[in-house]
């Protein structure tokens, strides 16, 4: 059991949180959750050792081994993918080595009195009995299986670090973190840069093979299927509830009506006491009784709300205008980069209306059609026809570098709204989380989440009939995604989605497009069915 104990934080005299205390136990799997900014990622960097906090302490056995998978890496790239992902077990191959070096020296020395002597046995009884508990492993073949869960292929086994992207070293470094059997597994944001197949194959690990887990998560389909608790840092505080995220949603909403009913009384108790202070402070008569109140609410407790609520926003995008029968048509298109191909002879036909999503592994080419589609790349052959008056609203991850960097966060969404929205620009930026002085905060002075959010919106407020959105919700809380999801679901355009968030994708898109294996197949379902198809499939195949 590992116990986090009275630990607060505070920073530049902010308090992120005080006193705050709970237990890890063997098998809990744990979503951390909370608003950007309350201290989720801090609590998470403290049981991992990699901070400390202001004042309390982490204690934890002996022996517990913590291992943590950070939100942003920072790894060398001077060995191969299997070679790295093997240093997982480089603490039990020392182990080894040193009980060969010892043993070797008891061979040798004749000094069997001496103190040095019993010493040296006394280090190799302790390693070896450590040793030979360890379960026979074969070690290749565990590395094998996990990267090739994470969705590396086998001829990426022997290619450098150094030609992967920020997200497939994340999978490399989580590799490392599966195989060393951890005690408890702390996680930030790991399905960030991953695809559906990858998630599922994560969770069924998470679920079935390791020990305690805590993870921050906006993915709910994964954070739902895989924990049994939630902790809430809310306001400094925590609120520990023995319920998976779904669950623990609606004890919150409870909470809050609790909270709501408490607050609205005792401001109501408040506000009659300072009525009787200001009527009789200076009657003689009442001196005592004026000053007793007084003292009363000095010493009165303060109900606190917790964040305020924001799902009575509803986004609205504008009409839009009507396009075509097709607004988009992709026929037998071709894309190679060198000798990788990346799609041959691939066909899409995008009606008016529809909602579709482009799902495969990372690599397969979603992100390559959208370029092509939105004339940033050539295809090799093959072409794309963009429909009669197709008005196209587009979101890649790169969006936020084309934002006017002078321009304050609230002139950026000032200057394109329109109609009954302008109203209401202040609720929305604080709906993606730019709230009290963010607002007037500079574009150039944000982070690359914030620009991304802000992106975001200014794209939910442009007047377009086709809408192509590739990972847009990597940066957002599951609140906005809400916000996003039920906006995009009004939305009466053409919507192309690239994601790997199935709760996202889950009735949203009506068609899904799947790449893979350099083809581009056409699925006429739902995410869900998909996935069922999906599946079933795959056990048709190991049947085979």
């Amino acid at each position: 059991m590992i116990t986090v104990n009275d630990i607060s934080v505070q920073f530049g005299g902010t308090t992120l949180f005080s006193e705050v205390s709970f237990a890890i136990n063997e098998n809990d799997k744990i979503a951390l959750m909370g608003k950007n900014g309350a201290g989720k990622s801090t609590l998470l960097k403290i049981i991992a050792g990699a901070n400390k906090p202001s004042t309390g302490s982490i204690s934890a056995p002996k022996e517990a081994v913590i291992a943590y998978l950070p939100q942003h890496l920072l790894t060398k790239d001077d060995a191969t993918v299997f070679e790295e992902t093997s240093k997982a077990f480089s603490g039990i191959f020392k182990m080894k080595a040193e009980i060969d070096e010892l043993n070797e020296q008891l061979t040798i020395r004749t000094d069997y009195e001496s103190d040095e002597y019993m010493k040296l046995i006394e280090r190799v009884s302790e390693l070896s009995e450590k040793y030979y508990s360890i379960e026979e492993v074969n070690y290749e073949a565990e590395v094998e299986k996990v990267l090739k869960g994470l969705g590396f292929e086998r001829e990426d086994f022997t290619r450098p670090t150094s030609e992967f992207s920020g997200g497939w070293r994340m999978r490399i470094e989580l590799a490392k973190i599966l195989l060393q059997n951890p005690d408890l597994i702390l996680l930030d944001e790991p399905t960030n840069h991953m695809d559906i197949e990858s998630i599922q194959w994560l969770e069924d690990f998470l679920i079935n093979s390791a020990k305690a887990v805590m993870v921050i998560s906006h993915d709910r389909a994964f954070v739902d299927n895989i924990t049994n608790r939630t902790i809430e840092v809310t306001m400094g505080r925590i609120y520990d509830y023995k319920a998976k995220y779904s669950h623990y949603l609606e004890l919150r909403k409870d909470r809050r009506i609790h909270q709501q009913k408490a607050y609205d009384e005792q401001q109501k108790f408040i506000a009659e006491n300072q009525a009787f202070i200001e009527r009789f402070r200076g009657t003689f008569s009442k001196t005592e009784q004026v000053q007793s109140r007084v003292r009363m609410l000095e010493k009165l407790e303060l109900v606190e709300v917790d964040e305020v609520d924001t799902s009575a926003l509803r986004l609205k995008f504008p009409p839009s205008p009507r396009s075509g029968q097709y607004p988009i048509v992709v026929t037998d298109m071709s894309k190679s980069y060198g000798d990788h191909v990346v799609f041959k002879d691939a066909n899409m036909v995008v009606e008016r209306g529809q909602k579709v999503a482009l799902v495969g592994k990372n690599g397969e080419g979603k992100s390559t059609m959208i370029k092509a589609i939105m004339k940033e790349i050539q295809p090799d052959s093959g072409k794309v026809e963009i429909g009669h008056n197709a008005q196209i609203g587009y979101f890649a991850q790169n969006q936020a570098s084309l934002l006017d960097e002078n321009l304050t966060v609230f002139e950026t969404i000032d200057t394109i709204a329109v109609g009954d929205i302008r109203t209401q620009i202040k609720n929305l930026l604080g709906a993606f989380m730019f709230s009290g002085d963010d607002t007037t905060k500079k574009v150039k002075v944000l982070s690359g989440g914030e620009k991304t959010r802000l992106a975001m919106i200014k794209l939910l407020l442009e007047p377009v009939n086709v809408l192509i959105l590739d990972e847009p919700t990597n940066h957002l809380d599951m609140k906005t995604k809400d916000i996003i999801k039920d906006a995009l679901k009004d939305f009466d355009g053409t919507l192309i989605l690239v994601s790997h968030d199935r709760d996202f994708l889950d009735g949203l898109a009506e068609k899904v497009f799947e790449f893979g294996h350099k083809r581009v197949k056409e699925h006429f379902e739902d995410i869900t069915g998909f996935l069922a198809h999906k599946k079933m499939e795959s056990l048709r195949e190991i049947e085979k």
